[in-house]
């Protein structure tokens, strides 16, 4: 068996392949540990697939934590395994969004379906997940709930400040003039489309494109980029979340053998 262990800055999560390709995931909160963290959904991956420590041939670590998996055969990173795992679940993805905890990426793939080209903004924390964190807090909403409430929303607000002190500011403002939560949060939403629709207009969009990564599964925000860059994303298994973390489970496998073809 193989394993891809993607530790992001809000969660962690494992996946587990056998030489059939058959899958097993696992999904915890990161929180201060990032080891800990990736200790944690490795030993429940394979308590999930019934497998043993013994059992996993090979390990590949990505995300913001990889570096403190000291237990991992090799790092690589979540740039090329989101990559990997995109074009795997579908292979005509030729664009990928990815909205992380401390960053937002956009990722070019070529026909092969390696990475050709990305830009990534990750020198500040709007339109990130960290970003919905604090504008969750400050509205008093559950994370998971806001994609609903933006849906909710036909008058949404305008939100003019992209920096997450001042944005959080002027949200807590808002709530005080009485406007309604789902507005709010709808802006926030087209604020967050807008910034990083305009990452993927300046790399280029190439049909298909996908979203994925744990904030993909915010159907306000996945609505309010498919509004702003007029498109509809396709397809990337059941749960967009594990992509990178399924792609570093694929290198897994493919390092192992080229390894021993070189012994």
């Amino acid at each position: 068996m193989f394993a891809g262990i993607d530790v992001g800055s809000l969660t962690a999560k494992a996946v587990l392949i056998d030489e059939q390709g058959t899958r097993f995931s696992f999904i915890t909160e990161t929180g201060d540990n990032p080891k800990r963290a990736g200790e944690t959904v490795f030993e429940e991956v394979i308590k999930k697939a019934g497998a043993k420590r013994n059992d996993v041939k090979y390990i590949i670590g990505t995300g913001y934590g990889r570096i403190a998996l000291s237990f991992a055969d090799h790092a690589i990173t979540e740039l090329t395994c989101h990559a990997k795992g995109a074009y795997f679940l579908n292979p005509a993805i030729r664009t990928l969004i990815d909205i992380g905890g401390q960053d937002s990426k956009v990722i070019r793939l070529n026909q092969n379906g390696g990475m050709a080209d990305f830009v990534m903004n990750d020198k500040c924390a709007a339109g990130t997940g960290r970003f919905l964190e604090v504008m969750a807090g400050a509205l008093k909403v559950d994370l998971r709930e806001m994609g609903d409430f933006s849906l909710r929303s036909n008058n949404p607000c305008v939100i003019n400040s992209i920096c997450t002190v001042f944005a959080e500011s002027e949200v807590i403002s808002l709530l005080a003039s009485g406007q309604a939560k789902e507005d709010i949060i709808a802006g926030l939403h087209q604020g967050i489309a807008k910034r990083v629709g305009n990452m993927a207009r300046r790399l280029g969009i190439k049909d298909e494109i996908t979203f994925v990564g744990g904030v993909s599964k915010n159907t306000g925000l996945k609505s309010g980029l498919e509004n702003y860059l007029e498109i509809k994303f396709a397809p990337v298994g059941e749960d967009p979340q594990i992509v990178g973390a399924l792609g570093a489970a694929l290198l897994a496998r493919e390092r192992y053998y080229s390894e021993r073809k070189t012994l």
